[in-house]
C-alpha cells in the first residue's frame, strides 16, 4: 500500500478506531467530524469511510446549487474528477412548514456566513416566536459516484421544533428537532438510536443497501 493511504488509513483510524485497512474505502466528501462519527458508526466494519482530510483535500468545495440534490452532487463530482475515487456527498436541510420551507439549502449558514449552530437556532427561534405550527422535516440527499455514475438516495425525517434547546449530543439543529412519535430531540439521542431514525441515517440505509449489491 502506497505511502499516502497508509498515512490515510492511520488518520481515520485514530478518529474513530474501527478503521480495517482490509476493508473497501469510500471518501465522504467532508471534513465535519459529526457526520464522520455517525455514518462510520452506521456503517460499521463493512466500508472505510474516509475524509476529505484522509485524502489531502483541504479545498473549499463550493455549495452554490439552489437545491440540496445540486449541491451533494457538486461536491461528489468535484471529488471524483480531482481524485478518480468512488466517493459520495451529502446536503441537507431543515425546512419548517410554516417558514414556507425555510432554512432548507441554507440552513448550514442560516444566520449568516459560517456555520455557528448556536446562532442558526436563535434565528429560527425568533422566527417562529408565536407561531403554533411548528411542523417540520430534516431532509439529507446522498450523491454517490461509483465508477464514474451517479446515484443519488434521500432520508427525509418528520418532526417538530421545540421552543428551547432540549439535549447536548448531536449538532446543527439536533438540540431543537423532536421527531415525530417522540418527546426528545435528536440531541437527546445517543447514536445509534439517532441513526435508526434520522434524515441521514435513512439516506444511508439506501446506500449501503445499494452497495450490498456489489458484494460477491
Amino acid at each position: 500500500m502506497a505511502a499516502e493511504s497508509e498515512k490515510a488509513f492511520e488518520t481515520a483510524s485514530n478518529r474513530l478506531n474501527i478503521i480495517n485497512p482490509a476493508m473497501p474505502e469510500l471518501i465522504f466528501a467532508t471534513n465535519n467530524l459529526h457526520k464522520l462519527q455517525e455514518i462510520q458508526q452506521a456503517v460499521g466494519n463493512k466500508i472505510n469511510i474516509l475524509s476529505l482530510k484522509d485524502i489531502g483535500c483541504d479545498e473549499d468545495i463550493p455549495e452554490t446549487s439552489p437545491t440540496l440534490e445540486g449541491n451533494a452532487s457538486l461536491k461528489s463530482r468535484y471529488i471524483y474528477n480531482q481524485f478518480q475515487k468512488n466517493c459520495f456527498a451529502d446536503d441537507t436541510g431543515l425546512e419548517v412548514e410554516a417558514l414556507n420551507g425555510r432554512p432548507g439549502v441554507h440552513s448550514a449558514r442560516y444566520a449568516g456566513p459560517g456555520h455557528d449552530h448556536q446562532k442558526n437556532i436563535e434565528k429560527l427561534l425568533a422566527e417562529l416566536q408565536g407561531i403554533v405550527n411548528r411542523k417540520a422535516r430534516f431532509r439529507t440527499v446522498i450523491s454517490l459516484i461509483m465508477n464514474g455514475t451517479e446515484i443519488i438516495f434521500e432520508g427525509i425525517a418528520n418532526g417538530n421544533i421545540s421552543d428551547h434547546k432540549h439535549g447536548d449530543r448531536g449538532f446543527g439543529y439536533d438540540p431543537i428537532f423532536i421527531p415525530d412519535g417522540y418527546q426528545k430531540s435528536f440531541a437527546e439521542m445517543d447514536l445509534d438510536e439517532k441513526n435508526i431514525i434520522s434524515h441521514r441515517g435513512i439516506a444511508l440505509q439506501k446506500l449501503m443497501n445499494y452497495l450490498k449489491s456489489f458484494e460477491q
